[in-house]
């Protein structure tokens, strides 16, 4: 029997939050949760093809450094998983972002979408 979904919101345009949303989107998924990024302001950073923009995006270099998987690994794993993702289509316009810079598969949708899609499933914001 699957378990409820996870709804993973994601605000900050921090690349800690940021990093952080993506291991526990695949942490959930690996162990077959259905799961939920939705992403709105500076979380939408993370969602794009080229997330350099994330507020101290070098710190990525730092911890795969240290052995720590990085946002590519995370966010290619999330892919890999299903990870349904989906960038806030007003968050995208509060950061003046496109959304054709968007990752491939990633959805523009609003709130009420993602709130459908969780159900009655936690969500946790980071």
């Amino acid at each position: 029997m699957p378990s409820e979904p996870l709804g993973v919101l994601l605000l900050s345009g921090a690349h800690d939050r940021a990093h952080y949303a993506f291991v526990v989107a695949s942490g959930a998924a690996a162990l077959g949760r259905p799961v939920v990024l939705f992403a709105s302001n500076g979380g939408c950073h993370a969602l794009r093809r080229d997330w350099s923009s994330l507020t101290n995006a070098e710190r990525d270099t730092v911890i795969q450094a240290r052995g720590v998987a990085g946002l590519d690994t995370l966010r290619d794993a999330c892919v890999d998983m299903q990870v349904r993702m989906i960038a806030c289509e007003a968050g995208l316009r509060a950061e003046a972002l496109d959304a054709g810079l968007l990752l491939a598969g990633v959805e523009t949708a609003g709130i009420a979408t993602f709130l459908d899609a969780v159900g009655a499933g936690q969500i946790i914001t980071i």
